[in-house]
């Protein structure tokens, strides 16, 4: 039986989502640590996946999972991080303003972070995008031994993306310490707990 004081709010789609990418990128930082280059690079590809399913869902999904319901606009935005210093802040089923926010971002830093390890990977020669056909201009074979010996561009270029991967990943890293500290700051002053909804899918229903 169902509590009356709840409704479901997430979908079983958008909770394993939620689950499967905390899981993943878990994998994907502490393999990139320890340098298990193959499950690391699958478990980026899976993270992949899951975004552009999310991307989808976002579009076409269930109301509460629509990007449209929590896209907020700037003033919006602005009005609810106020109303958080009061005691009452506005209560929302979906995503609050602050909440889409992160949405958004953590969906920014993910494709930030699939990108630049793609292009990583590829400096390496290996990896989807190096095995893409690629339009290739005509340089002398002194100067092509030399980047292949990782003396010019290859060498280079590879640890520029490695460097721009490490860097947002860090930007991750930042962005899911604002969002727990946001999740726990919400939960408090909503008295709700905003975890649990995520395994459950309900919500509790505003009081009038």
């Amino acid at each position: 039986m169902q509590d009356a004081s709840s409704i479901k709010v997430w979908d079983i789609s958008v909770r394993v989502f939620h689950w499967a990418l905390v899981a993943f990128f878990a994998i994907a930082y502490i393999t990139g640590e320890i340098e298990t280059e193959t499950l690391h690079a699958w478990a980026g590809y899976v993270i992949i996946g899951l975004l552009a399913y999310r991307l989808v869902w976002g579009l076409v999904g269930t109301k509460y999972a629509r990007f449209s319901d929590f896209i907020y606009s700037p003033a919006e935005i602005m009005a609810y991080l106020k109303s958080l210093l009061s005691t009452h802040p506005k209560h929302y089923l979906g995503h609050n303003p602050a909440g889409g926010v992160m949405v958004v971002l953590l969906i920014l830093g993910l494709t930030a972070v699939s990108w630049t390890g793609l292009k990583a990977y590829e400096a390496e020669g290996k990896g989807p995008l190096a095995a893409a056909p690629a339009i290739t201009l005509s340089i002398p074979v002194a100067q092509a031994d030399d980047d292949w010996n990782g003396h010019g561009g290859y060498g280079e270029k590879d640890e520029f993306w490695e460097e721009a991967h490490e860097a947002a990943v860090y930007f991750m890293l930042l962005l899911i310490a604002l969002h727990l500290g946001g999740v726990a700051v919400s939960s408090l002053l909503h008295r709700e707990n905003l975890a649990r909804a995520m395994v459950t899918g309900r919500k509790k229903l505003p009081k009038e």
